[in-house]
């Protein structure tokens, strides 16, 4: 059995495909993150991407942040070798939407913010609450979980290096 810290490091590439890859088909492909709820679901780029290029020793990190920030920059960067290593993303469905960010290294979720939940007026509402909230912050992590369950099954099947690495390329050298 591989060490924890052997293993964190061997198979940390995988977040940062993952995060590429969730960039490319929120971009290029949403009937893909459709397959996934029966309800209509948008996934969109947030307000801010972390990507890093580590070349000889040398660490270049380009943070791309705002609501109507161009990504031409990130995309640039792609195109040099550079990582996604944090994504910012909102999810929505029907009139509800989450905002969080992923982190490739750990795929933790950090800054989640879930739609409002119905206000408490006394204290037999409290409970109702709570339980609505923990499904609402259960969905965005649902929703990860099965974008990443998608994202794997696809990296080990062979459709990854003949299909999705070459369309994946083509949208990072033809975007602008």
């Amino acid at each position: 059995m591989l060490d924890v810290a052997v293993s964190y490091n061997r198979y940390k590439f995988l977040g940062y495909e993952y995060l590429t890859w969730l960039w490319f088909v929120i971009d290029k492909d949403q009937d893909e993150i459709a397959k996934l709820e029966q309800e209509g679901v948008l996934l969109q780029i947030g307000n801010r991407i972390v990507i890093v290029n580590r070349q000889n020793d040398a660490v270049e990190t380009i943070t791309i942040k705002g609501d109507d920030a161009g990504l031409e920059e990130g995309i640039l960067a792609l195109r040099k070798g550079a990582v996604v290593t944090e994504l910012n993303l909102s999810y929505r469905t029907g009139d509800q939407e989450w905002r969080f960010t992923v982190k490739a290294e750990s795929l933790d979720m950090m800054g989640l913010k879930c739609p409002e939940t119905g206000s408490v007026k006394s204290k037999e509402d409290l409970e109702g609450a709570v339980l609505e909230k923990i499904y609402l912050y259960d969905n965005a992590v649902q929703l990860i979980d099965k974008l990443f369950k998608q994202f794997i099954i696809l990296r080990i099947s062979g459709e990854w290096d003949k299909k999705v690495v070459p369309l994946m390329r083509q949208w990072i050298l033809n975007t602008s």
